[in-house]
């Protein structure tokens, strides 16, 4: 039988970030992708390619996870972009309608097509609405310092300790992502499971961001989650693929490169 992979995000319009990442990523790991739509976001290349944000009506998202949910018994899933409280007062609702074995938050606090105040507004209710839900949430600099309410993250001992403050929320499992702002020739992530840290390392890949390694990363996670692996091995499997990923990376007309799903299984 095949393993039944679920998520719950934005569409980005140029496909290397959101559910488009995500379903790339579970068909990769062996897994059948199903996916819910809460926002389309699509980058104005006549505008310094900033975002534009345009959110799904909720009752079209709880549409959408009545359908999917119906369709078939999923109990590991996703959770990318919700972009709304409104957004998120329906995910959270859908959720509770049934027991899930895995929920996998990658924390996506703003969106610069978003409104600042409307963007504190979303950040508040994901905090208190969707963070205590999840077995594993994957935030990285950014979203770490925001939740853990940390100034800086310039250490190891500050990802342990954002992490830790994190983990007070609810998360079963953190895991801290340092990227490419993090100090150093590593990119360092630090997996919390309430009580110890693992500290994960691999070299850096250029000195750039990457669209889509946020995503790809999480739902990595949320695949072999599905497929039966433990957490900790799931972070591990998923940080692998996410780096040969960034690695043989695709580039375009866009000023980014975005991370190629497939780049473990043949040459471009």
């Amino acid at each position: 039988m095949v393993d039944l992979s679920y998520v719950i995000a934005g569409s980005e319009a140029t496909g290397g970030a959101g559910l488009q990442a995500d379903l790339r990523t579970f068909q990769e790991f062996g897994t059948y992708g199903v996916g819910t739509v809460t926002c389309i976001v699509s980058f104005d290349p006549k505008a310094d390619w900033g975002h534009r944000f345009v959110p799904v009506d909720p009752q079209v998202i709880a549409d959408q996870i009545e359908a999917a949910t119906s369709a078939y018994n999923l109990d590991v899933v996703k959770i990318g972009m919700l972009g709304t409280p409104a957004t998120i007062d329906v995910v959270a609702e859908a959720l509770a309608q049934q027991s899930w074995r895995h929920i996998v938050v990658d924390p996506v606090l703003i969106c610069k097509g978003q409104e600042p105040g409307a963007a504190l507004d979303t950040d508040t209710a994901l905090r208190s609405q969707i963070l205590p839900l999840a077995t594993v949430t994957t935030p990285n600099l950014f979203e770490a310092r925001t939740l853990a309410g940390m100034d800086a993250i310039s250490s190891i001992d500050d990802l342990v300790e954002a992490a830790r403050r994190i983990a007070d929320l609810g998360p079963t499992y953190v895991l801290v992502k340092g990227g490419v702002e993090f100090p150093g020739d590593d990119a360092v992530d630090v997996l919390f499971d309430g009580k110890d840290a693992e500290v994960l390392r691999a070299p850096k890949v250029g000195d750039a961001r990457v669209a889509g390694a946020g995503c790809t990363l999480a739902a990595a996670i949320t695949a072999a989650l599905a497929k039966g692996s433990s957490v900790p091995e799931a972070v591990s499997l998923a940080k692998d693929f996410t780096t040969a990923g960034i690695v043989d990376r695709i580039s375009g007309n866009a000023p980014f490169d975005t991370v190629w799903q497939g780049a473990g299984r043949s040459p471009r």
